[in-house]
């Protein structure tokens, strides 16, 4: 099974035009949707999970018609929003078995099997009588993931599953997200690379609601090897490194400004050859140099 996506368009009434005909394929496994905030992850994410409507486009999930068959949809859906409430003063044993009912999980013994099922799966299942106001961001991440995963979806969907997680969390989650992955179709939107780096075998990049490259993450830093160039420069001189080169991205070390320049052939003096990684690709795609719909190896 695989997410089809063709020509998705949407305006909002206030004249944004936040999805421009978006087409992408999304086989089974971890995919990666990297974009800075308000470039349409959101708009995107949301209307697949039958959220909002598109104005225009198909999307197929195997032979299902996301924008028409909204019902199906849902009965295969898992979907992690970048913010959801939960009732602080339940805990989350009492929590997820209500969502179960609501899923639709019937007989009490089958949803007790699948609700500590799925406790032990994200890591809760010691802490499932715990209120979840005394749960951590990651914590409350991880219930999140519970409650997409009821009813075994076939696409799971998470928007910026890791932001404001701490270190220790954040490697918890995606570990977790990365087991996930093995059957079903899951979309990871994010604005963090390292995320995508990490996680994903198959990534796009969106801007202004345009997908500016689709393509395997270590594929598209192979691509770029020998056209990043790094220099360090004093404060001062910023400002004219920036004018006469094609400086993609700019990083502080020891009080010194250290730039990374996308460029066919050494740049000028002083700068050195550096090994690429996705964040570059990232920034050269941003800045135009790479991308427009590369096509997946």
């Amino acid at each position: 099974m695989q997410l089809t996506l063709r020509d998705i368009c949407k305006t909002y009434p206030n004249g944004v035009q936040a999805l421009t005909n978006v087409s992408l394929t999304i086989p089974v496994g971890m995919y990666g949707l990297l974009g800075p905030n308000g470039a349409g992850k959101s708009t995107l994410m949301r209307t697949l999970a039958t959220l909002q409507e598109a104005d225009s486009g198909t999307a197929m999930l195997g032979d299902i018609d996301v924008l028409q068959c909204k019902d199906d949809v849902r009965r295969t859906l898992g979907y992690l929003p970048q913010e959801f409430g939960v009732y602080p003063h339940a805990s989350a044993l009492s929590l997820l078995d209500y969502f179960a009912v609501l899923k639709g999980i019937g007989g009490r013994g089958a949803r007790r099997d699948v609700v500590e099922s799925l406790l032990h799966q994200v890591n809760l299942w010691d802490v499932r009588h715990q209120k979840l106001r005394g749960y951590s961001g990651g914590m409350r991440q991880r219930f999140g993931v519970a409650v997409a995963l009821l009813g075994n979806p076939k696409l799971l969907i998470v928007d910026e599953p890791t932001a404001g997680l701490d270190p220790a969390e954040r490697v918890r989650f995606l570990n977790l997200l990365s087991a996930l992955g093995e059957t079903s179709v899951v979309i990871l939107s994010t604005h963090i690379v390292e995320d995508v780096s990490e996680l994903c075998t198959r990534m796009a990049i969106i801007d202004r609601g345009r997908i500016l490259l689709e393509a395997e993450p270590l594929q598209a830093v192979t691509d770029i090897r020998g056209r990043i160039w790094r220099r360090v420069v004093a404060r001062d001189e910023l400002p004219a490194v920036q004018r006469d080169h094609g400086v993609i991205s700019t990083t502080l070390l020891g009080g010194r400004t250290v730039v990374h320049v996308y460029d066919q052939a050494l740049p000028g003096a002083g700068f050195e050859a550096v090994e690429p990684d996705l964040t570059d690709v990232y920034f050269s795609t941003m800045a135009g140099h790479i991308g427009q719909h590369r096509a997946l190896a």
